[in-house]
């Protein structure tokens, strides 16, 4: 029974979530909420895993959780659930595009379905990423007599801080990503974040 409901979670989430794999995270951020199988500090774990592994970023949290689920089985199961409604929709497309290749409308549907995939990154990248990795957010909200610094993770502004203008010194722009992620990664191991 909980293959079945892998399956028809994530097939949901694939059909649901346009625009790539930051588009999935409030959709993860939901199904984590109503299941139980992972916490939002556990999602933005897989979020950090998944943009820093080979691979699709919503295949590699589908493939994660899965796992974490229901062992081996489940991960195929989950992956096999996000990447379904893709296949379905590149199959109908397909045997379409030819007819509509010039159509106006279709030109337009996929214009505005542009703002959309943006506000599901946004609300991703600020509700599921920054809330719980530059945040220490807690619901309900703390009481008006806490310090306002002490809702900032300190640590985790200043790394990103590190990275981003680290990103943007000319010198270093010429640099591989993979040695941004190792560093970020080591700094975490240090400094225990």
């Amino acid at each position: 029974m909980i293959l079945l409901r892998l399956y028809f979670e994530f097939f949901r989430v694939g059909l649901f979530s346009v625009g790539g794999g930051l588009a999935t995270i409030p959709f993860l951020t939901d199904l984590g909420t109503r299941t139980g199988w992972f916490t939002p500090a556990e999602l933005a774990n897989m979020v950090a895993v998944s943009e820093s592994t080979p691979g699709p970023m919503g295949v590699n949290m589908a493939t994660y959780v899965g796992f974490e689920t229901n062992g081996p089985m489940g991960c195929v199961i989950a992956t096999l659930g996000l990447i379904t409604p893709s296949i379905i929709i590149i199959l109908v497309i397909a045997r379409f595009l030819q007819k509509f290749r010039q159509s106006r409308t279709v030109d337009a549907v996929f214009y505005g379905l542009r703002p959309a995939s943006t506000a599901l990154i946004a609300s991703a990248g600020f509700l599921s990423v920054a809330k719980v990795s530059l945040l220490f957010w807690q619901e309900p909200l703390p009481e008006p007599g806490v310090l306002f610094t002490h809702l900032f993770n300190w640590k985790s502004i200043a790394l990103f801080a590190l990275v981003f203008l680290g990103l943007n010194v000319p010198r270093l722009k010429k640099l591989h990503p993979i040695l941004f992620i190792a560093f970020g990664a080591l700094v975490g191991i240090l400094f225990r974040f």
